[in-house]
């Protein structure tokens, strides 16, 4: 088993596939670009400066999310003061304010600010077509977008996980998103929605990694699934616990098309509690 420790930050992650290899033709830079949807240059401008080419399609679907999501309003108590009332404010009453009585009665008060935290598993069969990669990031860009607009925050985490034949299970993940920051989004979409994120950069950072790593990464075609695809909670820090997992992208119907895509953010954003 082998762990890279997490890359707390966008630059961090970036610096580390931009490392230099640690064994010769890793395929971060070397892969084929067809295959990978972008030269090793080209990936690392994307990095840098985000995909904006799909962004447009994003704009739309987060109107159509944002009227489904909840601000989580809530009942709640809250204090009046008056001359009457079911307790008595000892200091105002000696103090001879009139007003000295306090009660409760029910308000609506929101309850902005909750942090959701999500870990996209970063690797999928070489099966998956490049818009199935694509449609699936521009339904979570839409998602998080619509998060935000009701004033909740997003943390978003990009999981990398395989299993290798009689080695176990290998893991490294990225913060793309830090909660608070405005949302980048052209950003989440090169890490979400672009395959070379996975087949250049993602790669580049275990052809950096400690030689005898790398060559087993690279001679196992970079790790195997199904089930080692799968991210797990214990992949993020235990100083973020709470996120909700993803699960790891196979080629399926739902991510066929933006529409059906988006219709499974609306469910998700139903099982996290954020749809009224």
């Amino acid at each position: 088993m082998s762990i890279i420790a997490p890359m707390w930050s966008w630059q961090e992650f970036v610096e580390r596939a931009g490392a230099p290899d640690t064994i010769p033709r890793g395929s971060g830079r070397h892969g084929d670009s067809g295959w990978a949807g972008a030269t090793w240059d080209e990936a690392l401008a994307l990095a840098t400066n985000g995909w904006t080419e799909p962004v447009p399609e994003v704009d739309l679907a987060v109107c159509a999310l944002r009227d489904g999501l909840s601000d989580r309003v809530a009942p709640s108590l809250a204090p009046v003061r008056d001359v009457t009332g079911s307790e008595v404010d000892v200091a105002a009453y000696l103090s001879g304010d009139p007003e000295s009585m306090i009660d409760y009665e029910p308000r609506r008060l929101s309850s902005h600010g909750r942090v959701v935290t999500f870990l996209i598993p970063a690797t999928y069969p070489h099966t998956v077509p490049h818009t199935d990669v694509s449609n699936r990031g521009a339904a979570l860009a839409a998602l998080c977008s619509a998060i935000i607009t009701v004033e909740h925050s997003v943390e978003v985490w990009s999981g990398y996980a395989c299993s290798i034949p009689g080695s176990g299970r290998y893991s490294a993940v990225a913060r793309v998103i830090s909660a608070g920051e405005p949302l980048d989004v052209a950003r989440l979409m090169f890490a979400m929605a672009h395959p070379a994120m996975l087949r250049r950069l993602w790669f580049g950072v275990w052809d950096s990694a400690e030689p005898s790593v790398a060559e087993r990464m690279r001679s196992n075609n970079y790790g195997w699934g199904p089930a080692g695809y799968a991210c797990a909670v214990g992949d993020v820090p235990c100083e973020l616990p709470g996120a909700y997992v993803f699960p790891h992208l196979v080629a399926d119907a739902q991510w066929r098309s933006r529409d059906t895509a988006l219709a499974w953010c609306k469910t998700t954003a139903a099982a996290l509690g954020l749809a009224r």
